[in-house]
Order: C-alpha cells, then sequence, then structure tokens
C-alpha cells in the first residue's frame, strides 16, 4: 500500500528507529488527520460492542479519537490511550479523556476494561508486550479487537503516486515499494497479530473479521488525506508538492474523482475467565 506506505509493517517486531519517527509525526497537522482520515464501518464497532461484557472500552493510540468517536456514539465509556501530545490534545477537545503514554509504558493503576480496542495502531504496540498488556487490563470475558483498512488505490492513481514519489524522495526506504500491494499482504499481517494473542495464553482462540465497503473521493478530498500518510508526513514541501500534483493530475484524468474499495480488517479475542 504504497499510498500509506508502511503503516502495516510487515514485521511489526523488526520495528526501526525511523519508523517509530513515522509513528510520532502524524500529529504534525491533527486538524486535517481527523477531518481527512476515514471512521470505521458501523457493523464492526457494533458488533465489538455488543460482543463485550460492558460499556467501559479503552483505546490504544487513539490518535484524534476518530474511532474513540464512534465507540462513544454506540453507548460505550471511552478512554484513550496516546503517545503523541497534540494529538491527545485535539482528541480532548472533542470530549474524550485522553493519558499521553505509550500502551507498553501506561498505568492502568488498577483500572481494567469491558473492552481493548486498536484502531490502525497495533502495529506500532510492542508486539512481545501488547496482548499480554491488554489481557492485564481486560476483565474476564472482555474483548480485544485489533483492526484497521486494507485498501489500495486503483491502478490509474497508485502507479503516478509511487513514480512522483520516487522522483521526489529517492532516498526514502519506501520508495521501492510496488505501486499496489496484495490484500493477502494485510491479511498476513493480522494472522501475526492473533499468533501474538495466542502467546500470551490468556484468550479464547482468534477471530479474523472483514468487512468490504467503498468509499468516492474527489481530486481535493484525496489530495487533502494524502498528506496525513505516513510516507509523506516527513517530506520537505517542495517533495510534498510534487507528489501531490502528480496524483491530483491522475485523479483529474479520470474526471475528478475514483472509487476506493475498502477492506477492514479484524483480529479480536475473547478474554479467558468468569466474567
Amino acid at each position: 500500500m504504497p499510498t500509506l506506505p508502511l503503516e502495516q509493517p510487515e514485521q511489526p517486531s523488526a520495528r526501526s528507529h525511523e519508523a517509530r519517527r513515522m509513528a510520532e509525526s502524524f500529529g504534525m497537522d491533527a486538524q486535517r488527520y481527523d477531518q481527512a482520515r476515514p471512521g470505521y464501518p458501523g457493523a464492526l464497532v457494533t458488533r465489538i460492542a455488543a460482543g463485550s461484557p460492558g460499556p467501559d472500552v479503552l483505546d490504544v493510540g487513539c490518535g484524534t479519537g476518530i474511532a474513540a468517536r464512534q465507540f462513544r456514539a454506540a453507548g460505550c465509556a471511552v478512554l484513550g490511550v496516546e503517545p503523541d501530545a497534540r494529538m491527545a490534545d485535539f482528541a480532548r477537545g472533542r470530549g474524550l479523556p485522553v493519558e499521553v503514554a505509550a500502551f507498553e509504558a501506561w498505568q492502568p493503576r488498577g483500572r481494567t476494561f469491558d473492552a481493548v480496542i486498536a484502531a490502525q495502531s497495533w502495529h506500532w504496540v510492542e508486539p512481545s508486550a501488547g496482548a499480554a498488556k491488554a489481557a492485564q487490563v481486560l476483565r474476564p470475558g472482555g474483548r480485544l479487537a485489533i483492526f484497521g483498512h486494507a485498501y489500495e488505490p486503483p491502478p490509474e492513481v497508485a502507479e503516478p503516486f509511487a513514480a512522483a514519489f520516487r522522483r521526489a524522495a529517492p532516498d526514502s526506504p519506501l520508495s521501492g515499494q510496488p505501486a499496489r500491494r496484495p490484500l493477502s499482504l494485510y491479511e498476513a499481517a493480522y494472522a501475526k497479530f492473533a499468533d501474538q494473542i495466542r502467546e500470551t495464553g490468556q484468550f479464547e482462540e482468534p477471530e479474523q473479521w472483514c468487512f468490504d465497503w467503498e468509499q468516492s473521493y474527489t481530486s481535493a478530498q484525496w489530495l487533502d488525506l494524502l498528506p496525513t500518510t505516513g510516507g509523506l508526513t516527513r517530506l520537505r514541501p517542495d517533495q510534498l508538492a510534487e507528489v501531490l500534483d502528480a496524483v491530483g493530475s491522475a485523479i483529474d484524468a479520470l474526471g475528478g474523482r475514483f472509487t476506493m474499495q475498502y477492506t477492514t480488517l479484524a483480529t479480536t479475542a475473547v478474554r479467558t475467565g468468569t466474567p
């Protein structure tokens, strides 16, 4: 998915310093991030909320609160944990309580929850600690739900993007990414999340969920979203302009809009024990 370079690294255990810097770059324009990034399927939110023993939800890496607001609208009480103070401040401004910390270092202080969710964020969590920490703060019968989007623009948009990115940032480790990546690559990442959950020995057998949907983008809407993605947040203004110009021209050639096919994947498991 070169449009969102390495936001779901193929090997989370090998996360580099460069990846950490990328993870911490999303708060540079929190308002744009919040308004441009897509939300999550209502059916997913409902299924998680209904499958949890109560309303208390911990949102790991809550960002600006996109998923948290959807769960709050579904009747849940949500606490966010977010390592980027800029993103946390934005979420607080939308009425979400947020504590600033990486999940691995966050102190629950005896608090427990009916659900722990991670929306587009679990790949930044240390895999050896994340699932165990989730088990620690979940009540028996509580649900861990890790989910995010897999999406590849059509070739007419993806290929000009990849070519422009290679020209603008030839030294970037992301410039060698293919124009489009198969869904199986994302599915493999979520299968690894399931393996991490199994290793704790504190959850029932993980389930894999899948939700297909689509969204239409105008050129302006897509060009607003692109600068919020991992590979572009750290480009210089001139590099970013070169990429956006190429992508804008490609979308204009399609009539000024295109339809994105989304697949939202989830790995979820229930904490063992009697509620």
